[in-house]
């Protein structure tokens, strides 16, 4: 095992880099420039367009496909992920965060855009994602991706949100954590046998109300302590660049932190929110990308800096220095980062912590596993895609992940669940990024298309022929004159 956790660090060493700031800010800031940062000025239009799209037999709606990935990207990241960043990189971790958010979700855009018009019909349903953006033009590396994916969602995301859903629930009702992983298995079966229509209406259902409940909560603690709103915004920002002394954290351990954390909750970039964008039922590609660059605001702006104001105004937070020591002690204990900083941080208003956090990561974990699921599914029809996805595979999907969140709560420990979570999907992020940098110049047509049409007064409805041929535009022609000509008749609204 000291060879295995050896070997698991070396490569995070190496994945979680210098290299990754520089691939995940350079890359975010290209898109920026060279699309006229639509991830601000396109704001309106985002909102608009949530609300507009209907489902249909193969697709969902938009809404249903925002919450289908907001289930995935509001997580336990947003709970555990935020208290570890400001744990190992001080309060100034949150600033990077947020620097990810608003430069990460240009790229957001391009890759759930890329998702969208690389999509294709499976078992009467749309199906996508990176896999198949990568294998319309490398199939060698569509199939390689794909076989990644479908290892890493059910065998480390799982693992990893069981894992703290049970740590969470065993700390505030004393249930013992395999009991936790029987019970998520049940309810996750329950819905995932359902298929794709299933899970988007727990989706839309569920992350609303759970989204909405733990703000409220953060903003209380946030209101009681308003006089410490402004210090703590200036603690953020000031140890963001290494000049608090109060805390002591370099600006490199908060920005590797910051960045580490916010890739891993708001999945910029991330590859796990590529499927839910190819699932969406719309008329162009471009409305989707604008969709889930959206959802990464609503993820990061909001839920991860209720998170990080709650801990930093309340001071119930720890830093640790590089060598493994406590630098700052906010709460007097060497407590691990993770539910229990929040928790401790709502009992100094409340005494209502432990058991609400509990609540909270069981829906945050349990829906990004159901996004997983979905995500899992998708990877796997790449391999059917010319023909039907047998329900074999399907349910043989939907066992592994029910197996993995039993498996994940007796077996594995929340810190290597967390470690090895971060190597799977590390390598993901690199060869995700580097397509992303190839495919530059067909995200910036598809959004002049989609401006074109917006200026002409009409409704943009995405035509293949203009784009048949051209390099990078291998989607599925015939799939796509279907959706035109459905959306032009006015069998299919907008």
């Amino acid at each position: 095992m000291e060879a295995l956790y050896g070997f698991i660090g070396t490569m995070n060493s190496y994945l979680w880099s210098n290299g990754m700031l520089i691939l995940c800010f350079g890359t975010g800031l290209i898109f920026t420039v060279l699309m006229g940062v639509p991830q601000i000025r396109m704001i309106p239009e985002m909102v608009k367009l949530l609300f507009n799209g209907k489902a249909s037999e193969e697709g969902l709606s938009s809404f249903q496909a925002f919450t289908l990935a907001i289930a995935g990207r509001v997580g336990v990241g947003n709970i555990a992920g935020v208290a570890t960043a400001v744990c190992m990189g001080g309060p100034g971790a949150i600033f990077w965060m947020w620097m990810v958010a608003i430069i990460g979700s240009a790229t957001t855009f391009v890759e759930c855009s890329l998702s969208q018009l690389h999509k294709t019909t499976v078992n009467g349903e749309y199906r996508g994602g990176w896999f198949y953006y990568i294998g319309n033009s490398f199939k060698g590396l569509g199939a390689f991706t794909a076989a990644l994916f479908a290892v890493t969602m059910p065998l480390t995301q799982t693992s990893l949100h069981a894992n703290n859903i049970a740590a969470a629930c065993n700390n505030a009702f004393g249930i013992p954590k395999i009991a936790v992983g029987i019970i998520i298995a049940i309810l996750l079966g329950l819905i995932v046998f359902g298929g794709a229509k299933r899970i988007g209406h727990a989706a839309e259902t569920i992350v609303p109300v759970m989204a909405t409940a733990y703000i409220l909560v953060a903003l209380i603690v946030i209101v009681v302590n308003f006089s410490k709103v402004p210090a703590a915004f200036g603690l953020i920002v000031s140890s963001a660049f290494g000049k608090s002394q109060l805390i002591g954290a370099t600006m490199g351990s908060a920005i590797i932190w910051g960045t580490k954390r916010a890739i891993f909750s708001s999945e910029t970039g991330l590859t796990t929110a590529t499927p839910s964008a190819a699932s969406a039922n719309v008329s162009h590609p471009v409305k989707q990308g604008l969709v889930q660059s959206f959802s990464i605001y609503i993820d990061t702006l909001f839920v991860c800096t209720a998170t990080g104001l709650m801990l930093v105004v309340s001071g119930a937070f720890n830093v640790q220095g590089a060598d493994g020591k406590l630098i700052y002690m906010g709460l007097g204990d060497a407590i691990e980062a993770g539910p229990v900083w929040v928790s401790n941080a709502i009992n100094t208003v409340m005494p209502i912590g432990a058991p609400f956090i509990a609540i909270a990561i069981f829906f945050f974990g349990f829906t990004s596993i159901m996004n997983h699921n979905y995500s899992t599914v998708s990877a796997v029809s790449w391999f059917f895609k010319e023909g039907k996805m047998p329900k074999w595979a399907e349910y043989g999907i939907d066992i592994l992940f029910l197996f993995g969140a039993v498996v994940g709560t007796a077996v594995t420990t929340l810190q290597l669940s967390w470690d090895i979570g971060d190597m799977f999907l590390g390598a993901c992020t690199w060869i995700n990024y580097i397509f992303l940098l190839m495919s530059a110049g067909v995200a910036v047509k598809l959004l002049k298309d989609y401006e074109s049409q917006k200026k002409q007064g009409i409704e943009p409805v995405f035509d293949p022929d203009k784009f048949e041929g051209q390099k990078g535009f291998n989607f599925d022609v015939n799939l796509w004159r279907t959706i035109r000509d459905r959306f032009n008749s006015g069998e299919l609204k907008n």
